[in-house]
């Protein structure tokens, strides 16, 4: 099993409520995990200040979100996935599905 992080300075997500929107956080990273030629992604987020946004995915049945994650050395990668939030620790991660795209650096 290979695992990378990369850790990220931005990302915005659309989902069912809004288009485009910046998630705010103190720190995020994407991990890429390839095991047996499969790969897997997700990302991790802390420090997210938007309560009303966790609060809104705690209580949704639709959790899916497109994203664009652009890592601090410049790379983009584009994505769906599942945001699981956690309220209490301010934190949300980012289950990937199907393939991450990278875009630029």
């Amino acid at each position: 099993m290979e695992m990378e992080t990369t850790p990220l300075s931005a990302i915005t997500i659309s989902y069912e409520e809004e288009s485009f929107r910046a998630l705010s956080f103190r720190k995020a990273e994407l991990v890429v995990v390839t095991q047996y030629g499969d790969k897997l992604w997700y990302i991790d987020a802390e420090g997210i200040d938007d309560a009303g946004l966790l609060a809104w995915f705690g209580s949704s049945e639709n959790i899916r979100v497109e994203l664009v994650a652009t890592a601090e050395d410049g790379g983009q990668w584009q994505g769906t996935g599942y945001l699981h939030p956690n309220e209490h620790n301010r934190a949300a991660a980012i289950r990937g599905d199907g393939e991450l795209t990278y875009l630029q650096n």
